[in-house]
This record gives C-alpha cells, structure tokens and sequence, in this order.
C-alpha cells in the first residue's frame, strides 16, 4: 500500500475502498456513487487504474496499491496534484482525487508511436466499448412533462457554466506542458 506492507483481517465481501477508508484510514479515495460510475474511488493496483468500490480487497493481497496519498513524493505533490491546486482545477473537489489519479496514469500510459509519430496509449486496447447488440430490448414511451424551466430542461442539475473545465485543463498544462484547445480534454489535444 503505497509503497508500505499492510497486513489488515478482512471479510472476504469488503472492497479495496472500504478496506482503504474503514481499516487503513487512507481517505483520499472517495465513496461516490458506489456502482463505478463516478470515478471518485480511482486507485492504482500494479500500476493500472481501478475502481476501488467495484474491487475486492482480497484480489489485492500480494499486489501493490498506490492512492492519491501515495502519489506525492513525502510533502512534494506530484506535479498533477499541484497543478490542480494551483488552478483551482475542480468543482466541488469531491471526486478529484479520482480525477487526478487517472490524469496521472493516462499520461504515464500515453507514448509516441516511432513509426509515424502518432501518440498512443497501450491500455486502450483492454477497454470494453459496449455497442447497439449490448443493450437490452426496451420499450419507448414518449411523456410530455409541461413542468420545465426557463433554461428548457427538466429536473435539478448543474449547468455547464462552471469554470472547473477551464481550471483543469489549466492544471494539465502546467503538470505537462501540452496545452488543451478543446473539450472534453483527450489525449490526441494534447498533441
């Protein structure tokens, strides 16, 4: 665990983000949404991002798991990790943690092909892209809601006003050098 060994009693059912957070006391990964969605939990096991609410502690033993409390270098913060302080990169800060973990392992990940100069990370091959044959058979029902707001949307939510997309790729800037044109921030604008 973060470059230290750990020896903790654990049920079988309990995930590397309770086991981090409840035994370990290593609260920088955060419990958001608990289904894999959010992101907030990312950590590292063997150098590789996982979602430490959808994994197992048990799957760990033996492996080595780094948090964003192990990504600084003692009081030296990783390069990402002061660039997003230093720009204010993140909203309410909740799930930067995961944000920055990921950051990190996507630029690590990321290297120029030699034959045509072309940037390529090599885990995207592992990725499972679901396609249209993947989603299961549902039933259309058009309901017209007369209830909207002015800004013609339904619901509660934030709107895309917030100038956290600015400060991040701000932060990615100063962590890399490679300045972000457009979004959604991906790797092929930071060429």
């Amino acid at each position: 665990m973060n470059g230290k060994g750990h020896v903790v009693a654990l049920e079988p059912r309990v995930s590397l983000l309770d086991a981090l957070r409840e035994h370990l006391d290593l609260t920088g990964s955060k419990k958001g949404c608990d289904q894999g969605t959010c992101g907030a939990c990312t950590v590292w096991v063997d150098g590789r991002r996982v979602l430490a609410c959808l994994t197992l502690a048990i799957t760990c033993e033996g492996r080595e798991v780094t948090t964003i409390e192990g990504l600084a270098d003692g009081a030296e913060l990783h390069p990402m990790q002061r660039a997003f302080c230093e720009h204010d990169a993140f909203q309410c800060g909740y799930c930067t943690p995961g944000q920055i973990m990921s950051a990190v392992a996507l630029l690590e990940s990321t290297l120029v092909d030699a034959r045509d100069g072309r940037w390529a990370n090599t885990g995207l091959g592992e990725y499972l892209v679901p396609v249209n044959a993947d989603a299961p058979d549902i039933e259309f029902v058009d309901v017209q809601d007369k209830v909207v707001n002015p800004l013609g949307v339904k619901g509660i939510g934030e709107i895309g006003t917030v100038g956290a997309a600015a400060a991040i790729a701000n932060a990615v800037f100063h962590a890399t050098g490679r300045r972000a044109r457009e979004l959604p921030i991906r790797i092929e604008h930071l060429l």
